[in-house]
């Protein structure tokens, strides 16, 4: 699913972050490094926004736990109000490249994108 930067509903702070930095997905086939470093980014946001559970147990592995659910767009939509306040407050500006910011807002359009969570 492609999101179009006026999916979604109104007042949605995902559709501004979908439509500056969806367009970056696309150097995903022209920078491996980056596939990386945003999907760090994005199983960091995932953590921090879906409990985890418990998993089945294999012979011979630790315990371990996995994300229960999908990442939900109200919840991603207060992570993203939330840093980009924080962005705001340190009067951050966006560079040319990548920095731990821009990653970060390219993971949650991951997230949009791979949760289809501007589909109405």
């Amino acid at each position: 699913m492609d999101a179009l930067p006026h999916s979604g509903p109104p007042g949605c702070p995902l559709v501004g972050v979908a439509a500056t930095y969806m367009p970056r997905l696309s150097e995903f086939s022209f920078e491996p490094g980056l596939v990386a470093a945003v999907d760090q980014h994005a199983a960091t946001v995932r953590d921090a926004l879906v409990p985890l559970v418990p998993a089945p147990r294999r012979p011979g592995t630790g315990s371990r736990e996995e994300p229960y659910g999908m990442v939900r767009r109200e919840d991603l939509a207060d992570y993203v109000l939330g840093f980009t306040d924080w962005l705001s407050e340190t009067d951050w500006s966006e560079p040319v490249g990548y920095d731990f910011a821009t990653l970060r807002l390219t993971a949650v359009c991951w997230l949009i994108r791979e949760h289809d969570l501007l589909a109405d």
